[in-house]
This record gives C-alpha cells, structure tokens and sequence, in this order.
C-alpha cells in the first residue's frame, strides 16, 4: 500500500488505519517487531535477516516502512544502523522508544546451563548477570532469533536472552525475567521511509549527517550556528567515514523541524561549512 508520509504531521497518523507492511530485522517475537505491534497495530510486521535487508526493501518499495534500532541507554549505538542511514533517499519519518526486559529462556528439557546466545546488545545490557550466572556468551543476529536456534538444535544446555513474546512465540521456557542490568533499558528506534514528513507537529526533533575539511574549528564553527539560534542538540555522535583513515561522519539530533524558519537558516548556513551534508529527516518526538 502506497501512502504519502509528507503530508502527515506524524507517522502514526498516516500508520493507524492503514494495513501497511512494515518491515524489521530479526524474528517473530524480536524488540523491533513489539515496537511495530505497539505504535502500529493495524499494520502487517514483514521479518528480514539483516540490516541490509530492511534498507533495501524499503529502498525498493517492497515494503514503504520499516523500523530499525538506532540506540540502547545502556550500550549505546547501533553502529550498522547508523552506516545504513547514509544511503541516499531514506529518511527518518518517526520516533519510538520501547522499554527492554530480558528474559533468559531455555528448552522444557534443559539441562545444566554453559552458555547464552544472543545480539550482542542484549548481551551487553545484560553483562553483569551473565558474569554472576558464570555463563559463556555467544552473539546471536537477533534475540527471538537466538531462541528459535537453541530451539530447533534441541540445545538443552544453552539459553537465549530475548523477550517474553519470544519464549511464547516459540513455546520456550523463562527460567528468570528482568535480567538486564539497569531496569531503565530503554533503545529508541528510528521509522525510516522514502519520504521527508513536510509538516511540523509542534514537538518535533531533526536527525541530520554531515563531514568537514579535517582542519581546526571546523566542529566549532558549525555548532556555533545552533548555538546563535538557541537550537538545543539533543545527540551529537561520530562514525569512522570508511574512506579516509581518521576522518568522520558527524550525527547531530537536534529540537526543531527543518521548516522552522530558524532551523532552515541555520541548516543553509551549515551546508555552506560541510563537504558532506544529508538531512535525514524531522519527526515527531517519540514519548517514553
């Protein structure tokens, strides 16, 4: 179903009633897909292995939404998340952030438990229990995903870190739930389409990419033109560009949308500092 996300002042105005796929990575029962069940019940959640899959799909129109972790409060960024939004033509259209509770599940027959499959996110949000526990981690592509391996391969001595959706989903067993480390895991994720949300709501936040010339002053002068406007940032990360050894990608969230008079002026003036430039959208804020 094709829908023109310009002209809503939200996603979820243009999601509610409309039976739109939207896709994610991972499996039935991953964080990515409650965070659609959540926001968006009337739509259809599509499962894709990778990343790189859910940008293509969208990229291709195969599916005209998808939803894609950016960061956790406790581990931080999804750094492939944020190398696939350089990608000409998505854009950030939404918001959400969605509170984690981990679950460690294991078959009905388990044995003794060694080890624990899992993303490596949720691994690292649930460090310290691993650690007490004396068990192994193991990375996994997903967390429903790490529960449906120990599944199928009948591992009866490993265990999954995922949520209660996917012990259920895959009629698993939850031997203890609420093992993250800090109980405010929250990982806030981005709506990505090929369309830029025109219309401001009122509470809307900016996501924008930029590099420089590698010389002195150059980060100032650029935050500097937020600075004159009263801009607030809300987030400021770098990320290796991949091409020249040392030099970076800078990612900036900021208050405002890019129809605000003086977010557009400050953006025209910041084009003019940067070698690279991208906006990757205004959005709602999400709540949490």
């Amino acid at each position: 179903m094709r829908i023109n996300i310009k002209d809503c002042f939200t996603i979820t105005n243009c999601l509610i009633s409309k039976g739109v796929r939207i896709a994610f990575q991972g499996e039935r029962g991953a964080y990515s897909e409650m965070a659609i069940m959540l926001n968006f019940p009337a739509s259809t959640a599509i499962p894709l292995k990778t990343f790189h899959d859910v940008f293509e799909t969208v990229k291709n129109h195969r599916n005209e939404i998808a939803v894609v972790p950016i960061e956790n409060s406790i581990e931080g960024s999804v750094s492939e998340t944020y190398d696939l939004l350089l990608q000409d033509k998505i854009y950030v259209s939404g918001e959400i952030f969605q509170r984690i509770n981990h679950c460690l599940i294991v078959n009905k027959d388990y044995k003794k438990i060694i080890n624990v499959y899992s993303h490596p996110q949720a691994l690292g949000q649930c460090r310290d229990y691993i650690q007490s526990k004396k068990l192994e981690p193991i990375p996994a592509f997903d967390t429903a995903g790490a529960v449906k391996f120990i599944k199928e391969n009948k591992m009866m001595k490993s265990a999954a870190i995922a949520s209660r959706r996917a012990a259920e989903i895959y009629e698993m067993q939850i031997l203890e739930e609420g093992i993250e480390d800090k109980k405010n895991n929250f990982t806030r994720f981005f709506v990505i389409s090929k369309q830029l949300v025109d219309k401001p709501s009122g509470k809307d936040r900016t996501s924008i990419i930029f590099a420089l010339e590698h010389k002195p002053g150059s980060l100032y002068q650029v935050l500097k033109e937020f600075s004159r406007k009263s801009i607030n940032l809300t987030r400021i990360e770098s990320r290796p560009t991949k091409e020249t050894p040392w030099e970076y990608y800078f990612y900036v969230d900021f208050d405002g949308h890019y129809n605000d008079e003086k977010v557009k002026m400050t953006l025209n003036k910041i084009k003019t500092q940067t070698k690279f430039f991208k906006l990757l959208g205004s959005y709602q804020k999400g709540i949490f």
